[in-house]
């Protein structure tokens, strides 16, 4: 008999059907939330808000091991944690950029070490290594050649410690825990919040931890219906939105952001976003009219009735030749180039939205 959940950690109960841990019986390996993940995809109690990200730092804190920090490339800014050595002193960190294959394949390896290098010393972290990953969710050489090299980082930098799994919900953590384990045991959803506790297992001589993923309220996988994550959620290879403007235009993604530029000459928009999520375009003097008359219809998913509840973010002026990213969190972003006079941008209140150097 399991006292916690082999899919998620949580403690089994067998005394409250509304409550988590739940089963019919106590000789069950799988709480029934879990079971019905696993099984049907459904989300019988919404954890997307449910575990503060200061209470899984305590518990990795009591754990006396090398962290490996899985953060997912296309979701990069709202998987960074500003400050993050200052939250686990004395630890080691290994950084895992999950997701690679999402991205375009002429953004190289080199410059996405390059790119992450300088973001991390914008924030003030500090890690032993960087290895890229991706590849989790198949079989063969490549996903087999980045677990190797995640062996070989846990045999140089944990020595004879334990091993700790740790990173945003929705980073691939669990999907990569798995791979390492040779097992399917960990639930995996696109839903945040699926592991509820510290996971441990026995891993090549030394225990292997997964934690719950880091909340974070910013981003849009924290807002939006589970039904509807599946529509911003990218699990295919990204195809680029690519299009060039000579009149002032907007951009709408879905009903959950919308980007206007106010532009003096010509201008470049290139979109990154999952393939299921419709990116819509038409002149800026015509957009409150369609927001006002399409919003959660044609323009959808969305999370606002109206643009009056959307929060308003402006752009800081591009300079001769440079490029910047429009990231809207757990979405996607939009590249700008060009002769540009004034982006603003309107999402939901709950959504960080940032600007930065180009990545791609």
């Amino acid at each position: 008999m399991s006292e916690f959940c082999k899919g998620c950690g949580v403690k089994l109960q067998n005394e409250n059907p509304d409550a988590l841990g739940y089963v019919p019986s106590l000789d069950s390996q799988y709480c029934q939330r879990c079971y019905r993940l696993r099984h049907y995809g459904d989300v019988t109690i919404n954890m997307q808000q449910g575990i503060a990200t200061s209470q899984t730092l305590d518990k990795i804190n009591e754990l006396d091991g090398t962290v490996f920090w899985t953060v997912d490339l296309f979701n990069l800014e709202s998987n960074l944690v500003s400050r993050l050595n200052h939250k686990l002193p004395g630890k080691d960190i290994i950084l895992v950029l999950t997701k690679r294959d999402i991205l375009p394949p002429t953004l190289t390896d080199a410059k996405i070490k390059a790119y992450l290098e300088r973001r991390l010393k914008e924030e003030d972290i500090h890690v032993k290594d960087i290895i890229i990953a991706g590849y989790m969710t198949k079989e063969g050489g490549k996903s087999e050649a980045i677990i190797h090299e995640i062996e070989d980082a846990a045999d140089k930098y944990a020595k004879n410690k334990d091993v700790i799994f740790m990173g945003m919900a929705n980073s691939g953590k669990s999907t990569l825990v798995n791979k390492l384990l040779g097992s399917k045991e960990l639930t995996i959803s696109r839903n945040p919040g699926t592991t509820l506790d510290v996971i441990e297992r026995d891993w090549h001589g030394r225990k292997l931890y997964d934690t719950p993923g880091l909340e974070n309220d910013k981003s849009v996988l924290s807002w939006l219906p589970s039904l509807e994550l599946k529509e911003v959620i990218p699990t295919k290879p990204l195809k680029p939105y690519i299009c060039q403007i000579y009149e002032d235009q907007s951009f709408a993604a879905g009903g959950l952001a919308r980007m206007d530029v106010v532009c003096n000459g010509k201008a470049s928009i290139v979109g990154y976003f999952s393939l299921s999520l419709p990116i819509h375009r038409g002149k800026l003097a015509d957009a409150d009219r369609l927001w006002t008359e399409h919003l959660g219809e044609m323009l959808s998913p969305a999370l606002d009735e109206s643009l009056d509840t959307m929060k308003t973010w402006h752009a800081p002026r591009l300079k001769g030749k440079e490029k910047m990213d429009v990231v809207i969190q757990g979405l996607g972003w939009f590249c700008v180039s060009g002769d540009i006079q004034e982006i603003t941008v309107k999402a939901h209140k709950g959504i960080q939205v940032t600007f930065r150097k180009a990545m791609i």
